[in-house]
């Protein structure tokens, strides 16, 4: 079964080369606008994004994203950010104590957050733009939060190129839907299915040449997804993030 937006979302791929072409504010705003209707917890809307259109900090945030290229490339530059500070400015004009502390405050937010941005990056496909998600502003939160002047409890979750596309998107395969999808309980044999899954991903040749020094060299006939993500999950990622979201106001008690 498929409909015109199932068939979009399949053609989905991550761009990473632009055209200079603006993108209109307006159509910016329609794509954000079109996010918002996404689920929200409560319809407590915690989220808030900044577009930076501005040359040097998009040079700025290429610099604190590890240097990638596509980020100063593409015309526009968008900061998903988890907010509870429009809460807690609510809560104070009602006459309220707002409990921000908790962990599920957070989670709540950060679930938010991820609806609105997918959401938001459909839109934009069905507009032929194109965007790549930029999970690596997580690496300098706090530079991100003084360079957009972020106030207390509003923190960088994700970032997003986005413009016209230079190029048509590669579109990876997925995992099979067996191995995501389970009936009335968890199936953990799903071994089957992921080396099914990573046969077909070193046929793409997605991992040539990108084999990851982990004290164990593969045969690039052999270098699949699950040998490139075992690896990558083996390594500590952004142990500085929990001090990073204390500091932004966020107790998680």
């Amino acid at each position: 079964m498929a409909n015109t937006t199932i068939e979009l979302m399949h053609e989905h791929g991550s761009v990473r080369s632009y055209k200079s072409d603006p993108v209109p504010r307006e159509m910016i705003e329609t794509i954000v606008a079109a996010g918002q209707r996404a689920s929200t917890s409560f319809n407590f809307q915690m989220y808030s994004v900044i577009a930076t259109m501005d040359d040097e900090k998009r040079t700025q945030f290429m610099a604190l994203c590890g240097g990638q290229k596509h980020i100063g490339q593409a015309p526009v530059f968008l900061t998903w950010c988890a907010d509870l500070s429009r809460l807690a400015r609510v809560s104070d004009v009602q006459g309220y104590t707002h409990e921000a502390g908790y962990m599920e405050n957070l989670l709540l937010a950060v679930v938010d957050v991820s609806l609105i941005m997918q959401n938001a990056a459909l839109s934009a496909e069905s507009l032929g733009l194109g965007f790549c998600y930029i999970g690596a502003i997580r690496n300098s939160p706090q530079e991100v939060i003084d360079l957009l002047a972020l106030p207390e409890l509003v923190f960088p979750i994700c970032g997003m190129t986005l413009g016209w596309p230079e190029n048509p998107p590669r579109i990876r395969p997925r995992l099979p839907l067996e191995a995501v999808l389970h009936w009335e309980a968890y199936d953990i044999n799903d071994r089957e299915s992921l080396e099914a899954y990573d046969r077909e991903m070193i046929a793409t040749g997605i991992y040539r040449g990108r084999q990851v020094s982990a004290g164990k060299d593969k045969p690039e006939t052999r270098y699949g997804w699950m040998e490139h993500s075992a690896r990558r999950a083996s390594k500590v990622l952004r142990p500085h993030l929990r001090e990073a979201l204390l500091n932004a106001g966020f107790e998680m008690k």
